[in-house]
């Protein structure tokens, strides 16, 4: 049995959602057991974090995915803190040739979360992992696109996802970005049982037109849930 870790840092439920989302793709994939692990910021003490059953769980991890929040441009204070708490397994190469990849939210729709995904390959690289794209094209970039496409941020380094600041992780608005973040995490899981039991892997290309029914079949799933929700909304 394969195994695949989402480990993420989520005060207000909108990371976590994600987090969710992506569990549940891969848990779509045979053989591969996925694990939701919490960095909480009660495991920092004086500025360290530090929780050995949960470095005990990563060690034991074939895939390993990172989220967390983009505040200020940058990752959570609270998960780079768990970031650097990884020195030892650092120092001993201990998650070398894991599979990885990242996730990251904010309220603005750009809010710089390029930046934070690029600290999570670094980090990644650092670690001497390999790390997984997101495999799926830019929606919403043309007069037919909504805002509930998939990979609606257009973000191929790993999901990004966007909510307005006075809604909640549910909000029908960032339907699109847990559409993307499920089909992430069935990628993931995908290459993961390739990477641990060299399972046969069919790559799913996918062409412009293909994508575009994708993304329409999302936007028709967000537009039922606001009819369902509120029945006078008849102009959608």
């Amino acid at each position: 049995m394969a195994t695949l870790s989402v480990v993420h840092h989520s005060p207000h439920g909108h990371t976590r959602a994600l987090a969710d989302r992506i569990a549940r793709g891969a848990e779509s994939v045979p053989d591969v057991e996925v694990r939701l692990i919490e960095i909480r910021g009660d495991q920092v003490v004086q500025g360290r974090w530090s929780d050995e059953a949960t470095m005990e769980l990563l060690r034991r991890s074939d895939t390993i995915v990172f989220g967390a929040p983009t505040y200020m441009g940058s990752l959570s204070a609270v998960f780079k803190a768990f970031l650097e708490g990884a020195f030892h397994p650092f120092l001993g190469q201990e998650w070398k040739d894991k599979l990885a990849g990242g996730f990251t939210h904010s309220a603005s729709q750009n809010g710089d979360k390029l930046f934070s995904l690029q600290q999570l390959a670094v980090f990644a690289a650092q670690m001497n992992m390999q790390w997984v794209s997101v495999g799926d094209s830019a929606g919403n970039n043309w007069t037919g696109g909504t805002v509930y496409d998939v990979n609606r941020l257009g973000s191929w380094l790993g999901v990004m996802g966007q909510s307005n600041v006075d809604e909640g992780p549910d909000a029908v608005g960032a339907h699109g970005d847990m559409v993307t973040a499920e089909r992430y995490g069935s990628r993931l899981a995908e290459l993961t049982a390739r990477w641990v039991h060299g399972r046969a892997y069919r790559i799913q290309r996918h062409t412009l037109e293909d994508f575009r029914e994708i993304s329409a079949r999302s936007a028709a799933e967000a537009k039922a849930r606001i009819r369902a929700e509120d029945p006078r909304c008849t102009s959608m």
